[in-house]
């Protein structure tokens, strides 16, 4: 049985270590589910590159701004690690992971139970968006309890899990990512710009 958590931490760890950029303050988990991402014969399955921004890149923006948090706004010069389209990265582990974990149906979306009486979204995405999330989320958590990030860049830095949208288990997910209050200005931020 694959341990896949640690093939994620490796590949992560390989590219954080490559970063040597002056002023990073937050690193993206960028986790993307689209129904035109296609792996053997699954539509609507999620892909995971890593990125960071900077001081530079957001010059001006103060701590609790859009420009600061939104990664709209960010360069997203991203590292793949999960993408269909790119034959080094870890999709086939990936989906050997759901399939040694019990995941079926990958992609499926029941739309009619993805919103409650207000219109809120509380689905979970695509099958296998979620179980993603939850693991990114603990090898991030990781990450930080054991001082990876802070030994690398001689600081807290936050991990922020997200899609193109912070839905509700993308703060959920950044939240246990990042145990030490790592993230709470991004959170804070979040709240004032009305996201949860």
């Amino acid at each position: 049985m694959m341990n896949f958590h640690n093939v994620l931490r490796k590949r992560i760890e390989t590219i954080i270590n490559s970063w040597n950029e002056d002023g990073i303050y937050a690193i993206s988990f960028f986790i993307n589910s689209n129904e035109a991402y296609e792996y053997n014969g699954f539509n609507n399955i999620s892909t995971f590159a890593i990125s960071y921004n900077t001081e530079e890149d957001c010059s001006g923006a103060g701590q609790y701004d859009e420009e600061r948090w939104n990664y709209a706004f960010w360069r997203q010069d991203e590292h793949i690690i999960i993408d269909p389209d790119y034959p080094d990265s870890l999709i086939s582990q990936l989906f050997e992971w759901y399939r040694e974990n019990s995941i079926e149906n990958i992609g499926y979306e029941d739309c009619d139970h993805c919103y409650d009486a207000d219109c809120n979204y509380i689905g979970k995405g695509p099958v296998g968006h979620y179980e993603l999330i939850l693991l990114v989320s603990d090898v991030a958590k990781q990450l930080q309890e054991e001082g990876f990030i802070k030994n690398h860049f001689h600081k807290d830095i936050p991990i922020i899990i997200h899609g193109l949208e912070y839905a509700w288990y993308d703060i959920e997910a950044t939240t246990h990512a990042n145990p030490n209050g790592e993230a709470d200005v991004f959170l804070d931020a979040m709240k004032k710009m009305g996201i949860f």
